[in-house]
Order: structure tokens, then C-alpha cells, then sequence
């Protein structure tokens, strides 16, 4: 199933504050056009990198631009097609931030 982005304008605003990502946000979103996901292992297909966050969250973390920005996105499957929420964009860095204070599985910024 074709992959629907929720709020792309979500990670163009980031990418526009954060000039040095732009490129690999665009290479992200170029390999999601193309996506086909029926079920949550098929997002490993596309985006080999992904980890999937455990608890019945349905998130997955994106590496993105060589690991340099990370994603959390929530996956659910439709009748015609998968969806994509995002929940979270940030660097590494602000990644491991939020790892360590477990927010992780329950952030939701946009």
C-alpha cells in the first residue's frame, strides 16, 4: 500500500530552520514516495535503519542524513493505504535527550 504522510510540512518547516538538513529530508521523503507497506516490516524494506519502539506504541525511529536527525513517526495500515504520523523530529543528539527521560514512546510535538 502507498504510504500517506501526515503533516510533510512538518519536516519542510524543520528542514527550512535547519538548513543543513534539507538535503537528507529530502532524500527521506523521496524513498517514502516509493514506499510500499502492508505491514510493519515493510517499512525495513524501505528504510533498512528503522527501529521500531516497543510497548504497543506503533513508532518507529527514522536515522536520518547519515544519523545525524531521527523521526518518530506512529504507523497505522488503512484498507488502502498505511499512514504516517509524525510525532517527533530532532537531532541525535535531542534524540538521546528524550530516550533518557523515556519520552520517547509518548511524545507527540506535532
Amino acid at each position: 500500500m502507498k504510504v500517506h504522510l501526515i503533516r510533510k510540512e512538518t519536516i519542510r518547516e524543520y528542514a527550512h530552520q535547519n538548513a543543513q538538513s534539507r538535503i537528507s529530508f529530502e532524500e527521506w521523503l523521496a524513498k517514502l514516495k516509493y514506499a510500499n507497506w502492508e505491514m510493519p516490516a515493510d517499512i525495513w524494506v524501505s528504510f533498512p535503519s528503522a527501529d521500531f519502539l516497543g510497548r504497543g506504541t506503533s513508532r518507529v525511529v527514522f536515522d536520518i542524513g547519515g544519523n545525524k536527525y531521527r523521526l518518530i513517526g506512529k504507523y497505522a495500515f488503512g484498507d488502502k493505504e498505511a499512514h504516517l504520523f509524525i510525532c517527533w523530529i530532532g537531532s541525535h543528539a535531542e534524540y538521546d535527550k528524550l530516550c533518557h527521560a523515556g519520552e520517547q514512546y509518548s511524545i507527540y510535538n506535532y
